[in-house]
């Protein structure tokens, strides 16, 4: 997972910021994860390395200075990646569950808690940096909804499913 994950931010990094080196890649990653992580040349230049095998990206260079840049199949990878987890497109399957087994979770509840706490922080962080910002402002109004809506479907699902098994509650 993480040399997928390292493969697909380099390639939107090529996308955006031109030709990168291992090295950058290293660095922009500590830099979004707030250095929680920072991933070391054994798995920054593989992942750039599967890429070229791949097609994605190219490589030029010598020595230890080499550049990647992204191919018109990576933009196309890119491409349908980003469709199939926009609003309206379809979405890739929540694969929680099989994570939380990976992982040893067997009850799956305090697993999910957990994720949905690190992806809250997550967004927090987001807010707390676009704060006074006209995306800032209309983000944290979607979010309000979103949990306003999660909060209401979570709190009647225990009595629709009494109301559907005929208890009373």
């Amino acid at each position: 997972m993480p040399a997928r994950i390292i493969g697909l931010y380099s390639l939107a990094c090529m996308e955006r910021e031109g030709p990168v080196y291992g090295y950058f890649i290293s660095d922009r990653i500590s830099e979004r994860t707030g250095g929680a992580w920072r991933p070391g040349a054994g798995a920054v230049y593989p992942a750039l390395q599967a890429l070229v095998a791949r097609g994605l990206a190219s490589r030029s260079g010598q020595g230890r200075r080499l550049e990647y840049r992204i191919t018109p199949a990576g933009r196309r990878a890119l491409r349908r990646l980003r469709s199939q987890t926009e609003p309206g497109g379809r979405s890739a399957p929540d694969l929680s569950a099989l994570w939380g087994d990976v992982v040893g979770r067997r009850d799956l509840g305090p697993f999910l808690l957990h994720r949905m706490r690190r992806t809250l922080v997550g967004i927090e962080t987001h807010l707390a940096r676009t704060a006074g910002t006209a995306a800032g402002r209309a983000l944290r109004a979607q979010v309000v909804r979103e949990l306003a809506g999660a909060r209401t479907r979570i709190a009647t699902a225990g009595r629709a499913r009494r109301a559907r098994a005929g208890g009373t509650r």
